[in-house]
């Protein structure tokens, strides 16, 4: 299957035209390593300051992050977390649900991951399993379906009403680009175990998904908590665009602490036992 025999509008938009001769891209429109270097270091620094914010203020922030498999969610997440402190910006990344939790309401296990004040939680794939995976897939039923698109913009209204600011970004990678990345990871045995089976129908259903995409939206795009999509076939380029798109979503001024003085050791009276009784790893370097 080739991108040339996608119906007419299932190819998801991998990236801006236009980047081929602008200088800092590459021949083929990528941007260069150099340029995303620099930048995504500059970034970095300002999502620390944007962390000492959200403390400062109590914020209580959800940053959701969908799209098809490959197309660049975990790698923008790793560089958010990359220098901020877990304590204030979490990751969570739900497995399959359990027997007891297909019981429960929905959203339920969802619940008790979201933010409290001075929190900055970033889900990797969120309830949009149910709109997207879960129906490409067939494993919930229509009804199921139905009522998740009826029932989730009433969820995240009122988690919006609730003080908690709610931020969605949608990862868009064409199909022609998703197939490279797959079978580059199908090539490289230290990469392999990152295509799953999901991965492989995910990709046989690239129609179906698109037309998941396209209902998530058409219900779930509303004015309190809209969507954003990033173009991800450059990867570097998709990182940077969405962290600076993050970062506009907040006034935050920098409170980054002082610096301290360091104390001066306390002196005790105590004798250490001797260092050779302690077990070592083997000094091979």
């Amino acid at each position: 299957m080739t991108s040339s025999v996608l119906p007419e509008g299932a190819d998801d938009v991998g990236r801006s035209e236009g980047t081929t001769q602008r200088e800092g891209y590459t021949k083929s429109g990528k941007l260069k390593a150099t340029v995303y270097d620099a930048e995504m270091e500059r970034l970095q620094e300002q999502l620390v300051l944007l962390q000492y914010w959200i403390q400062s203020q109590g914020l209580k922030v959800l940053v959701i992050f969908e799209g098809r498999g490959s197309a660049g969610k975990g790698g923008v997440i790793k560089r958010i977390t990359e220098r901020t402190s877990p304590r204030t910006v979490r990751v969570v990344a739900l497995p399959k649900p359990t027997e007891r939790q297909k019981t429960q309401w929905y959203f339920q296990r969802y619940v008790e991951h979201l933010p409290a004040a001075g929190e900055m939680v970033l889900f990797d794939r969120s309830w949009y399993n149910r709109s997207n995976v879960e129906w490409v897939m067939d494993y919930c039923t229509q009804e199921e379906y139905q009522e998740f698109l009826r029932s989730c913009p009433e969820f995240e209204r009122m988690l919006v009403r609730s003080g908690i600011q709610v931020i969605k970004y949608w990862f868009s990678v064409s199909f022609e680009e998703q197939r490279k990345r797959f079978e580059a990871r199908n090539a490289e045995p230290l990469k392999r175990w990152k295509l799953s089976d999901m991965d492989l129908a995910e990709h046989e259903l690239y129609v179906k998904y698109s037309m998941a995409k396209d209902a998530t939206f058409t219900y779930t795009d509303i004015k309190q908590a809209p969507w954003y999509v990033v173009p991800s076939d450059d990867k570097r380029a998709a990182r940077l665009n969405c962290i600076n798109h993050l970062l506009s979503q907040f006034e935050y001024v920098d409170v980054a602490p002082d610096v301290v003085e360091l104390p001066v050791m306390k002196e005790l009276p105590y004798v250490r036992p001797p260092m050779h009784e302690q077990t070592f790893v083997p000094q091979l370097f």
